[in-house]
């Protein structure tokens, strides 16, 4: 099992415009809705590879409700089988839970869910067949606070996004403690957690970090995806694997080029550092070498999902025991798929497929 947290949950909304022209009004063409936030978008991914992932953070409210429906593969009218309140009766719903160690209700009652995912499939790096989708489980942790939406609108007659994004809830410290109650019981049934996103109000700048540590002294691999004073703090916990991209890594070190950040970055504290690069690739320092990998042609559509789905790449790559140079592979891949596709957190199977061998890892050896 996979786990990946997402402390500020989102519900996703894209709106399509013909055109998107600044101080007028839209007539939109086409809504999609979907349970969004980084580590939920890479839940979907890792589902669509064949991986049983469960899914923790926070969702509350209203649209909390409406995600965990979404997330569910409901329809927002049918509530029969969910009641999001602690402690409620529920309707038969099929659940597993981690392979090992603690199952059952977590700490704010709630059983944990087998969700059956909706994504569609698609192969391993090394392999053409497909694996069927496997389970994504609700374990998420209810909060009073309003779960967040964020709002991409899409011109379609350029393929550009222009994105909205609320702050979150307020997360109040009793609903933090329990949530760290819920993540140490998730991680004795877990192969990676992948620690997404942004931090909602409430939460300490230093949340990663605290997060980090158990997972190391679980023996757990853990990738790092935040950016900021969050990113800083959570690298000093030495996480396995972090992704930033060029921004972010820019910020961290204070410096443009790619390689020497990147190198910064690991003398930092993380063992690993794959930079995202944007249409240029991906940039890996790790302890096993140096690659750099690269789409073989420029991609434009909907970012947004993109370093997701980068994500899922490069933890399905790791439980599965990849070379580096397949797990970027398929990491690349995957982010150029999901750009060609319009909706977060999904990717444009054809195109991962056409993609794949295709990408090119290159060694960077050091000059004699």
């Amino acid at each position: 099992m996979i786990l990946t947290v997402t402390l500020n949950t989102a519900l996703d909304l894209t709106y399509g415009v013909p055109e998107l022209v600044p101080h007028a009004s839209h007539r939109v063409s086409d809504i999609s809705e979907r349970p969004g936030g980084k580590g939920l978008n890479v839940a979907r991914v890792l589902s669509a590879l064949g991986h049983e992932t469960v899914v923790t953070g926070f969702a509350g409210g209203s649209t909390g409700t409406v995600l965990r429906e979404l997330l569910a593969g409901l329809s927002p009218q049918d509530t029969r089988s969910r009641n999001t309140e602690p402690g409620a009766p529920e309707a038969d719903v099929p659940r597993t839970g981690p392979r090992t160690g603690a199952t059952g209700t977590s700490p704010e009652g709630q059983d944990d869910r087998a969700i059956p995912a909706d994504a569609a499939p698609a192969p391993h790096a090394s392999s053409a067949a497909r694996s069927a989708p496997a389970p994504i489980t609700d374990a998420l942790v209810t909060v009073a606070g309003n779960t967040r939406r964020t709002i991409a609108v899409v011109d379609r007659t350029t393929g550009d996004t222009t994105q909205l994004n609320e702050p979150g809830p307020l997360v109040s410290a009793d609903e933090w403690s329990a949530f760290l109650v819920r993540y140490r019981e998730l991680l004795a049934g877990a192969d990676a957690v992948a620690l997404c996103g942004s931090l909602p109000p409430g939460i300490h700048v230093g949340a990663y970090a605290e997060l980090v540590r158990p997972a190391r002294a679980a023996g757990v691999p853990v990738l790092l995806d935040t950016s900021g004073e969050p990113l800083r703090r959570g690298i000093a916990a030495r996480p396995d694997l972090i992704k930033p991209n060029a921004d972010e890594l820019a910020q961290l070190t204070g410096s443009r080029d790619p390689l020497r950040a990147t190198r910064d970055a690991r003398r930092r504290g993380a063992h690993g550092v794959v930079a995202s690069l944007g249409p240029d690739g991906m940039l890996a320092v790790t302890p096993d070498g140096v690659w750099r990998a690269s789409p073989p042609d420029r991609v434009r559509g909907n970012p947004t999902g993109a370093g997701d789905s980068a994500v899922a790449g490069l933890l399905s790559g790791l439980v599965e025991g990849l070379a580096w140079p397949d797990r970027l592979r398929r990491a690349v891949a995957l982010s150029a798929a999901t750009v060609l596709s319009p909706t977060a957190g999904d990717f444009d199977r054809t195109a991962y497929e056409e993609l794949l061998p295709r990408v090119d890892v290159e060694e960077h050896r050091p000059a004699a």
